[in-house]
C-alpha cells in the first residue's frame, strides 16, 4: 500500500506540475509576443514619421519628440542605407556615426525587409548585453533606406519583467533563449547572452530550440532531474522555459510517505505476533506433512500417515501415496529397460553413442571405443582433438546445429587413431522422442568405419582420369583440367597455354620390339616429362604415343622455353632391343587461349595443327600457334 501511495501520489504530482507550468509558460509566451508586437507598432509609427528623410539633424529632433518610446525601449537609433548611425534618443557617446552594417539585424532586416528581433549582442557603446526590436526603412518605390531600431538592455529593462515575479520553490526558475541557442533571460547573470552548451545532453531543450512546444521530465544544466515546460515566442524567435526540479516538487509527498510508514510500521509491529501464532497452528499438519515427504524421499518411510482433520490435507496424502506407488512401479521398469538396453548395446558390432542435449557424449557402448582406439574414461576435449582438422569445425557446427533444432545429425569425417591410423567414420544421430509427452531426451548415434569404402572410391576416381600404363591424366582427366583453366582465364585473364605431341619414329618400336617394349618407352618418356615441367602443370597420356600439357598461370614466351626442353630431355631417352638402341622425337604444337576462343575446342585445334605442322617440317620440332594466325582449315 505504501508503494502504491507512492507511485500513484508521483503520478498525481507529475501532471499537476507539469500542467501547471505549461500553463505559465504560455501565459509569458502570449505576453511577450504581445509587448514584442506593441513594440513593432510603436517603431512602424515612428518609421511613418520619419518618412525617407536623411538628414540626421531632423532625424535627430523627432526621435526628441517621440520621448514617450522610452517607455519600450531603453533606446532609440535610426540608420542610414549604409548601416551607420545617423541619430539616436536618448544620446550615447559614440553611438552615433557607429557602423553596423556588418551586423547580423541589419543584414536580416535589408535582405528581408520585415520587422526583425535581433540575436543578443554586446553593445558597441555601452558595453552591455542588448537586443534591437527593428522595422526597415523604405522609399516611397519600396528601397532600403536604414533601419528604425528599439535597443532593450537584457540586464535590465520592464520585458522580462514578470518572469522576475515568477516563483516555482526554492529551485524552480524560468529562462527565455533564441532559436539559436544563446539566452536572453536567465536567474543566474552569467549565463544571460552566453551560448547553451552541450544542447544534445538536453532532448526536451534540444527539441524546443527546433521549434517544439510542450513539457517533460529530463536531467538540465546542473545535472538534477526537473519538470520542463517550453512555449514559443514566434514573433521574436524566442523560446519561455519553466523548471521545478522534480525532488523539490516530491518533497510533501516524501514526508507524507515517511509519516504513513511509520504508522504501518506500528501496527506490523502488533499483527504479525499474532498471525505468527494463528499460522503456526494452522500450518501444523502441513509441516508434518513436509516431514513424511521428506521421509519417503530418503527411503526411510514407504508412505504417508497424516492424522488430521483436514480432509484436504488427507486427500493430498492419499494421492501422495498412490503416486508413490506408480513412481517404484515404474522405476523398477525402467531399471529393466536399462538393463536391457546395456545388453543391446554392448553386444552390437556396431559402434554406438549416447549424447545429452547439453552435447555431451554420456557413454559409447565397446564396439566404438574398440573403433576409435580410446579409453572408456576418456574426456570428450581429449578425442575430439583427434578428428582431422580439416574436418573438426564443421562437424562442431553441425552438431550444435543438431542439437540446437532437433534435426538428424549425419556426417562423414576422418578421425586420427593414437596409432598413426586415419579412419573415415559415418555418423548418423537421431534425437529420441517419449511418444506419449513428446519430449525429447537425447540423441543416439551409429558410427560405421567407411574407410575401407571410401579407399575404394577414391582409387576408382583416380582410375578413371588416369592412364594405367604411364599413371600421367588420361584423355577425359585432361579434358576436365583444361575446361577449369579456361574457365579461369575468362573470369580474371589468367594466362595458359597447351601443349600437343606425338611421338615421331614410335612405331618400329612396337613392330620391331613388341608392345612390353613400347610400353616401356612410353613410361620412360612420361618419367622424363613430369619431371621437367612444373607441379601446377598437368601432363596426359591422350592415347596411344599422343601425349599433352597444360601449362597454368604460363604465357607463350614460357611455354615455348618449355616445348624445346621437352623436345631435348625425349630426345634423349632409349630403349634397347637385341643390341639396338631406338630413340624417338616429338612433333610438338604450341598455343594459348585467346579472347576470341568459343571453347577449349577452338585451343585445341589450334595446338593439334601446329603438331602437324612440326611432322610436315621433317619432325622433331615445336610450333608455335598464335591466335588468329591459324587456319583450321589448312588440316584438310
Amino acid at each position: 500500500m505504501l508503494g502504491l501511495s507512492w507511485q500513484v501520489g508521483k503520478k498525481m504530482l507529475h501532471d499537476a506540475n507539469v500542467a501547471h507550468l505549461r500553463y505559465e509558460a504560455t501565459l509569458i509566451a502570449d505576453e511577450l509576443i504581445q509587448q514584442v508586437d506593441t513594440r513593432i507598432e510603436a517603431l512602424e509609427r515612428l518609421n511613418v514619421a520619419l518618412g525617407a528623410a536623411d538628414d540626421a539633424e531632423w532625424v535627430q529632433f523627432e526621435l526628441m519628440k517621440n520621448d514617450s518610446l522610452l517607455s519600450w525601449f531603453d533606446g532609440v537609433v535610426v540608420s542610414n542605407a549604409e548601416g551607420v548611425i545617423i541619430a539616436d534618443w536618448p544620446s550615447i557617446v559614440g553611438r552615433v556615426g557607429l557602423d553596423t552594417s556588418d551586423s547580423e539585424h541589419f543584414g536580416m532586416l535589408r535582405g528581408t525587409r520585415s520587422p526583425y528581433v535581433s540575436e543578443p549582442f554586446i553593445g558597441r557603446a555601452s558595453q552591455t548585453p542588448l537586443v534591437l526590436v527593428s522595422v526597415p526603412r523604405l522609399d516611397s518605390r519600396g528601397q532600403f533606406q536604414g533601419i528604425i531600431g528599439g535597443v532593450v538592455r537584457l540586464d535590465s529593462g520592464g520585458l522580462f519583467n514578470r518572469l522576475a515575479k515568477i516563483r516555482l520553490g526554492q529551485g524552480g526558475y524560468s529562462a527565455i533563449y533564441t532559436a539559436s541557442g544563446k539566452v536572453l533571460y536567465h536567474p543566474e547573470r552569467e549565463r544571460v547572452n552566453a551560448p547553451i552548451e552541450r544542447r544534445d545532453d538536453y532532448p526536451w531543450l534540444d527539441l524546443a530550440l527546433d521549434g517544439w512546444s510542450g513539457d517533460g521530465v529530463g536531467e538540465l544544466f546542473r545535472g538534477e532531474n526537473v519538470y520542463q515546460a517550453y512555449s514559443q515566442v514566434w514573433s521574436a524567435g524566442w523560446i519561455v522555459a519553466l523548471y521545478l526540479p522534480v525532488g523539490q516538487a516530491q518533497l510533501p509527498l516524501s514526508d507524507f510517505i515517511r509519516r504513513l510508514s511509520w504508522i504501518w510500521l506500528a501496527l506490523a509491529l502488533l499483527i504479525v505476533p499474532m498471525l505468527g501464532c494463528l499460522l503456526a497452528r494452522i500450518l501444523s499438519p502441513l509441516n508434518r506433512l513436509e516431514t513424511q515427504i521428506d521421509e519417503v524421499g530418503q527411503s526411510r518411510r514407504s508412505s504417508i500417515e497424516l492424522d488430521t482433520s483436514m480432509h484436504e490435507l488427507q486427500q493430498v496424502a492419499l494421492t501422495f501415496n498412490r503416486v508413490e506407488d506408480e513412481r517404484r512401479q515404474l522405476l523398477k521398469n525402467l531399471q529393466e529397460r536399462e538393463a536391457f538396453l546395456d545388453s543391446v548395446l554392448n553386444s552390437s558390432p556396431q559402434g554406438m553413442f549416447v549424447s545429452n542435449f547439453d552435447g555431451v557424449i554420456t557413454y559409447m557402448n565397446p564396439a566404438l571405443l574398440s573403433m576409435l582406439a580410446i579409453s572408456r574414461d576418456m574426456l570428450m576435449e581429449v578425442w575430439l582433438k583427434q578428428i582431422h582438422p580439416d574436418d573438426r569445425q564443421g562437424a562442431v557446427d553441425l552438431w550444435h546445429h543438431s542439437l540446437k533444432t532437433g534435426q538428424d545429425y549425419v556426417r562423414q569425417l576422418r578421425f586420427l587413431r593414437s596409432d598413426g591410423e586415419t579412419l573415415w567414420l559415418d555418423i548418423h544421430a537421431r534425437v529420441v522422442m517419449l511418444s506419449q509427452s513428446g519430449h525429447s531426451l537425447g540423441l543416439v548415434g551409429v558410427v560405421k568405419d567407411i574407410t575401407e569404402r571410401r579407399q575404394q572410391e577414391a582409387l576408382q576416381r583416380w582410375e578413371a582420369e588416369h592412364d594405367p600404363l604411364t599413371g600421367l591424366l588420361n584423355r577425359r582427366g585432361f579434358l576436365r583440367r583444361l575446361e577449369e583453366a579456361y574457365a579461369d582465364f575468362q573470369k580474371t585473364s589468367t594466362p595458359s597455354a597447351l601443349l600437343l605431341f606425338d611421338l615421331d619414329h614410335f612405331k618400329p618400336i612396337n613392330d620391331e620390339g613388341g608392345h612390353a617394349l613400347g610400353d616401356e618407352m612410353l613410361r620412360r618418356i612420361a618419367q622424363v616429362i613430369a619431371w621437367e615441367v612444373r607441379r601446377s602443370d598437368h601432363v596426359a597420356r591422350q592415347g596411344g604415343d599422343e601425349f599433352a600439357v597444360l601449362l597454368p598461370s604460363c604465357t607463350l614466351v614460357q611455354a615455348q622455353r618449355i616445348a624445346e626442353a621437352l623436345r631435348k630431355v625425349v630426345s634423349e631417352v632409349t630403349v634397347t632391343h637385341a643390341d639396338k638402341v631406338y630413340h624417338v622425337t616429338l612433333s610438338m604444337g604450341v598455343t594459348r587461349f585467346s579472347d576470341s576462343d568459343v571453347s577449349v575446342d577452338d585451343a585445341l585445334t589450334r595446338a593439334d595443327g601446329a603438331s602437324y605442322e612440326a611432322k610436315n617440317r621433317g619432325r622433331n620440332d615445336v610450333v608455335v600457334h598464335e591466335p588468329g594466325e591459324f587456319d583450321p582449315m589448312a588440316l584438310f
